[in-house]
């Protein structure tokens, strides 16, 4: 890790502020407030219902909160248009719990679909950069297999090829390991800190594998009955007297 104190000077390009959020009378955000500086590796924690998807789903505009702001590289997406934020969301990759690779494609034909949706570029180019993508996640050579084909460590890191195709400056995880068995999710891990030292790229995890927080990030913020109760490195969270801290790192809140 590159040290919180390196952050510090970064820029924020992410801030949720005041946001509220409930479905059919059910609190999920109560008014949650975290800032995300460029290029920190920042986990989301909380026991199921905690509202840590749904704030991922706020930050790309697929939610809109009932109150509050929230800002993404300088705009504010609450209330954006569909176009603004079909725009917006070319700067952010998303590696979904299950890949969501597509199972009729080829292995290349999943990575270059985002460039032939967003980009306008030759065949040799697109070629090239599937290329470069596939080997930054260390699967070079594997451009004909189909998804079904693959482990599910390798389908994870075809999906993490295909979160990052199109450089953005933010990504963010859903559970990057579940599923996974201890070498291949430590190869996910190794590969979320290897990505940001390489590109640059700020990132969000979403997870409760503690494993993966301890191992890849910078902070980790907590979500507890609809707030942010703490924030900060993994040494800083296992000597908080934080109740709720506490309970989920001791494994008494369900995950």
């Amino acid at each position: 890790m590159r040290g919180y104190e390196t952050f510090c000077m970064s820029r924020i390009i992410i801030e949720f502020k005041d946001v509220h959020k409930s479905f059919n009378g059910v609190v999920v955000h109560n008014g949650i407030n975290l800032s995300v500086r460029e290029g920190e590796i920042i986990s989301l924690l909380g026991g199921s219902g905690s509202g840590k998807s749904v704030l991922i789903k706020e930050l790309i505009g697929l939610i809109q909160p009932d109150k509050g702001e929230i800002v993404v590289l300088d705009h504010a997406i609450t209330g954006m248009n569909e176009n603004a934020l079909i725009k917006l969301r070319g700067h952010v990759g998303m590696l979904f719990q299950g890949a969501a690779l597509f199972d009729s494609l080829t292995v290349f034909e999943n990575i270059a679909y985002p460039f032939r949706e967003h980009l306008k570029l030759t065949e040799k180019e697109i070629r090239k950069r599937v290329a470069e993508k596939l080997k930054l996640v260390g699967l070079s050579g594997i451009e004909a297999k189909m998804p079904a084909e693959l482990s599910g460590g390798m389908k994870k890191r075809v999906g993490l090829a295909r979160a990052i195709a199109t450089e953005p400056e933010i990504i963010l995880y859903d559970e990057p390991t579940t599923g996974l068995d201890p070498i291949n999710a430590q190869r996910i891990n190794e590969l979320i800190v290897e990505l940001r030292r390489k590109l640059g790229i700020t990132t969000i995890v979403v997870t409760h594998d503690l494993h993966c927080v301890k191992t890849v990030s910078d902070r980790i913020a907590m979500l507890y009955e609809g707030k942010i109760v703490a924030v900060g490195t993994w040494q800083e969270l296992t000597k908080s007297n934080i109740p709720a801290v506490k309970d989920f790192l001791s494994g008494n809140i369900c995950v």
